[in-house]
Parts: C-alpha cells; sequence; structure tokens
C-alpha cells in the first residue's frame, strides 16, 4: 500500500497493490580493448566539415577517408592492429579523436589531412607534431593549426585537471611524435621527389593530450591545381599511404 495527502479539499490517497521500487540504472559497461594495441588513423574532418576544397571539388574530408582506408589495409598487412577514428558521413569533435586512442591504448596516432595556400604554386606533404608552449615552428604553421582548431564537432567538456594530465601526458611522448614525424616525412619526401618541407611544430587540438607518439600528416595541397589532380589519383593515394605505413612501421619497429 502507498498513501499521500492532497489539498483542497484537504485528503488522504490510498493506492493498494503492490508498489514497485524506483528502478536502479545499470552499471555503466567498461569495455576492454580486444587484441594488441593499435594504431589509431584519424581522417581528418568530416560530416558538415568537408575541410579544404579543390577547384575540381575535391573535399579534404574524403580525399582523407581514402587514403586512411588504405593505410589502414597497409599496416595491416605488415601486421599491425588498425583503429579508424570515424566512418563515412561521421563528424567527431577533436578532441574525442585522440580520447579514442587513448582508451585503446594505442601504439600510435596519425591524423590525416589535406593543406590549401593562397598561392596555388605552393605543393608538397608536412609531417606535425605537438607544440607544448602554443607556439608553432613558423607563422603559416600557426596560421594552419588555427585553421584545423575551428574545424570539426563541438568538443565535449573538459576540466583544468584534465587539461594539466594531458600536458603531462603528451610531454611525455614528445621526443617520441617527433621521431615518428620525422621517420613519415622522410619517405613522404623520397615518395614526392621534392624539396623537404619539414617537420613542424603547431598547437593542433588534435594532437592534445594523446598519451602515445601522435602526429598530423598534412598529404598535399588542394589548392595546386596539379597536385590536387594527382590526390585524386587511386594509384596516388595509394603511394601515399604506403609511405607513411613504411615511415609508421620502421619507426615502431625501432621502439
Amino acid at each position: 500500500m502507498n498513501w499521500h495527502n492532497l489539498d483542497d479539499p484537504p485528503r488522504v490517497i490510498l493506492e493498494l497493490g503492490r508498489v514497485f521500487p524506483t528502478p536502479v540504472p545499470a552499471p555503466v559497461q567498461v569495455l576492454e580493448r580486444p587484441g594488441p594495441p593499435p594504431i589509431v588513423i584519424d581522417p581528418g574532418h568530416g560530416g558538415k566539415d568537408t575541410g579544404a576544397v579543390s577547384s575540381s571539388g575535391l573535399t579534404e574530408r574524403d580525399l582523407t577517408m581514402a587514403v586512411a582506408r588504405r593505410l589502414a589495409a597497409e599496416l595491416r598487412a605488415r601486421g599491425h592492429a588498425v583503429r579508424l577514428t570515424r566512418e563515412d558521413g561521421e563528424g567527431r569533435a577533436l578532441t574525442d579523436r585522440t580520447a579514442i586512442a587513448n582508451r585503446l591504448e594505442a601504439k600510435a596516432f596519425v591524423s590525416l589531412h589535406a593543406n590549401a595556400s593562397t598561392f596555388s604554386s605552393v605543393r608538397g606533404s608536412e609531417t606535425y607534431y605537438m607544440s607544448l608552449d602554443d607556439q608553432a615552428t613558423d607563422e603559416a604553421a600557426a596560421a594552419l593549426a588555427r585553421l584545423e582548431n575551428e574545424a570539426g564537432t563541438e568538443a565535449t567538456e573538459q576540466t583544468d585537471l584534465d587539461l594539466i594530465l594531458w600536458d603531462l601526458a603528451q610531454a611525455s611522448v614528445l621526443n617520441d611524435s617527433a621521431m615518428l614525424a620525422v621517420a613519415v616525412q622522410t619517405r613522404l619526401n623520397a615518395l614526392l621527389d621534392i624539396r623537404d618541407r619539414g617537420v613542424k611544430q603547431a598547437p593542433f587540438v588534435v594532437l592534445t593530450g594523446a598519451t602515445m607518439p601522435a602526429i598530423l600528416v598534412e598529404v598535399g595541397f588542394l589548392s595546386n591545381p596539379a597536385e590536387a589532380g594527382r590526390l585524386t589519383s587511386a594509384e596516388h593515394q595509394q603511394a601515399l599511404a604506403s609511405a607513411i605505413a613504411t615511415g609508421i612501421d620502421a619507426f615502431l619497429r625501432e621502439q
């Protein structure tokens, strides 16, 4: 039996029958990582966020997904477990991408992007790793970081403690991130047969808080018509994936 009072007019309401307790939510299931630690590949942008767009209509969002799938296949063929941070048509907050890698205890985190410049003659690849002091290697790197940091869906809320811990975690892997960046950029320079555009540092949000070696790779310039044409080619996308995979594999085998 259950009862309660009501006013206007004063009265007592009796409810006869079985009283069911308030349901208790089931405990949240903690999913364990199946298998060995993976390499996490992050196809940049996604969802409504197209990223850079070439004059022919090739979007950074679609290009990075195409290269990411080829890169995943290359790495799996070399014996590595691989996970992607998003699927086709899916958007994801920038900070959620490294959070996925952290939860999976990934061996490495590689975010794929395509560049753009106000000068259509600029071409080539660039590889970045995190800067902890909000400073960039040069103004171009700083501008690129600002542009990429504005993209993506709204990030999940972070506390000051989260940010402090993430900074400490990033500092501990900064040297490894630099070595991974050099390993990948060296292979891309050889593939593209161009002057080295260099390994650079910039405060990319998508790299913030990674507890493993983490880099951001700009595979080419969509603002360069000739390079954008190559980037639409499945053959060139495969060559990029192979070069990046070779760099990642070489770095991991030296650890």
